[in-house]
């Protein structure tokens, strides 16, 4: 399931250094009544991410030794942050894209890009075509990073750019390994888009897609997002199996096929498992 690389952030920081208090804080809460109101948000976040299928408010205000209301107030502003999601149905909170999103961002900071565009060229070179690594926000796929290919027609994307993520391969193999209940609220909290006659705009026909998707690993984009660009992705996991970003290939008919980009999934399943190790996740 989709989370987030928080806690191995905060021990890679440790590592060097860096003074971010990491499981200690839970210990200092006990200690110290006074601790201030980013102190109280870290140990949270911390909490939460040490809780891979969620955790509730009770269980949070114990661990922590913080009172219920205390803890509730933080919840509910790291929630409209976006940095957590709320399960309505178990009250339970879990990990969100925007925290997803700043964990990628740190390790970046950390282990430098170089090893991971790196590995996005080399597979580049084997496939010879245009690869990306992106992560989800909300219903959007944001590009985090990308190599082109050498050919003169080509699809150009900026990093930082954001597609409808049920329209795209990458953003489809996101959604299909969230918890259940995480995707089930999200691909309902606003209308799916359509970009073209391919797109899948319908809830219940997107679920099914999802599910071929965890059952197969790897997704695929068929003129879905642009008329005339195919693509197949793949997760990027970490240690314990965990999603954490998607790898893309994508190019345009005729020169990439449907069939090839099926045809090239090892490929990006072995490039996904370099990515990983670039960023220190195995």
């Amino acid at each position: 399931m989709l989370k987030t690389s928080f806690t191995r952030g905060i021990r890679l920081h440790q590592r060097r250094g860096w003074s971010i208090p990491g499981r200690r804080l839970h210990k200092r809460i006990g200690r110290d009544h006074r601790l201030n109101v980013l102190g109280k948000a870290l140990a949270v976040l911390q909490a939460v991410a040490d809780h891979p299928g969620g955790v509730g408010l009770p269980d949070l205000a114990a661990k922590l030794g913080l009172p219920r209301q205390t803890v509730h107030r933080v919840l509910t502003q790291l929630r409209d942050c976006g940095l957590l999601l709320r399960d309505p149905v178990r009250e339970r909170f879990s990990v969100g894209p925007r925290l997803i999103q700043l964990s990628l961002a740190a390790l970046g900071s950390n282990n430098p890009w170089a090893p991971v565009r790196a590995a996005l060229q080399e597979l580049v070179d084997e496939v010879e075509e245009t690869c990306n690594v992106g992560v989800l926000e909300g219903l959007d796929y944001v590009y985090v990073e990308r190599v082109e290919c050498q050919w003169p027609l080509r699809f150009h994307l900026e990093v930082g750019y954001r597609q409808p993520a049920n329209c795209i391969a990458a953003g489809k193999v996101l959604l299909a390994y969230l918890e259940p209940e995480v995707r089930a609220r999200l691909i309902r909290s606003r209308k799916l888009a359509g970009h073209t006659q391919r797109s899948i705009t319908r809830v219940a026909d997107l679920e099914a897609e999802l599910e071929l998707i965890r059952e197969r690993g790897y997704g695929t984009n068929n003129e879905e997002n642009f008329e005339g660009i195919v693509a197949a992705a793949v997760p990027v996991k970490d240690g314990r199996g965990r999603v954490v970003a998607a790898l893309t290939m994508h190019g345009p008919l005729p020169r990439l096929t449907f069939e090839a980009c099926e045809a090239a999934v090892p490929r990006l399943q072995q490039g996904a498992q370099r990515i990983a190790r670039a960023w220190g996740l195995t």
